[in-house]
């Protein structure tokens, strides 16, 4: 994530669970709907029906009361669907009950080993040999996983915006202005100009790219290897077509114009 991420007072994070972690710094549902609206543009279908749970760990000064209809009502607005909360003050978990919504253990949400390597047993002898099979024909070899689809962006993003593509690359046709934030697990193609900040290769994926057909953004970042352009975007490729990518020796970043033609 970007490093002023923590300075709004929402930020959505996916988990382990499979569920959207909405990370909040004010429970007031008021100020999530204007950071909301500012963040993602007011698009009631930003979201797909996407499960979400909110995490209150760093919500500074708690109110007495928390609104839960009001809270709810703003995140299906976006089409999220409320199922749990994290790190919610224990003067608060029975109207969190009362609302419909599980109290979730936050060491529930970290990284848990592969099924295969959490089932394998562990032998204390070595095992008799089995007696011989008969042969017969190999099974077929797994169907490949579904990839997910790329998502695609048509309108600009205007300041403010955020828009982050989960376990995929992500197309902007319409730009990035400035102060907006476009995020992907994989690359970034931004066929219009790119003003705002870009991060690909969110999760580490080294191999990934940013593509922009004019060039001109305040930050890019590749794998946590990131550069500012504070004073200002090089000659050599403002506003022309770049690709960055990570330098596969030092790990550096690359930034080298285009050649279209």
């Amino acid at each position: 994530m970007s490093a002023n991420a923590s300075a709004r007072p929402i930020e959505f994070r996916n988990t382990t669970l499979g569920a959207t972690l909405a990370v909040i710094q004010a429970a007031e549902p008021t100020t999530l709907a204007d950071a909301m609206h500012k963040m993602l543009g007011g698009m009631p279908d930003f979201f797909n029906g996407e499960t979400v749970i909110l995490d209150f760990g760093a919500v500074a000064s708690m109110p007495e009361r928390i609104d839960w209809p009001g809270l709810q009502s703003l995140l299906r607005r976006y089409r999220l669907q409320p199922i749990g909360v994290i790190r919610l003050p224990e003067a608060h978990h029975e109207s969190a009950r009362r609302a419909g919504l599980a109290l979730i253990d936050p060491a529930q949400l970290a990284a848990q080993p592969p099924a295969e390597a959490r089932a394998r047993p562990v032998a204390a002898t070595a095992p008799a040999p089995a007696p011989a099979a008969p042969e017969r024909a190999p099974a077929p070899p797994p169907a490949p996983a579904a990839a997910t689809p790329t998502m695609f962006v048509d309108r600009p993003l205007r300041s403010g915006q955020q828009v982050y593509a989960r376990g995929t690359d992500l197309v902007l046709l319409g730009g990035v202005s400035p102060g907006a934030e476009v995020i992907a697990d994989g690359s970034i193609h931004c066929y219009g100009p790119l003003r705002g900040r870009a991060i690909a290769g969110a999760q580490g994926d080294h191999g990934a790219r940013i593509m922009a057909s004019n060039f001109g953004p305040e930050l890019v970042s590749i794998a946590g290897v990131y550069r500012t352009f504070d004073r200002g975007i090089p000659e050599a490729y403002a506003g022309k077509p770049t690709q960055v990518r990570l330098n596969g020796t030092d790990h550096t970043l690359n930034i080298d114009v285009l050649q279209l033609d």
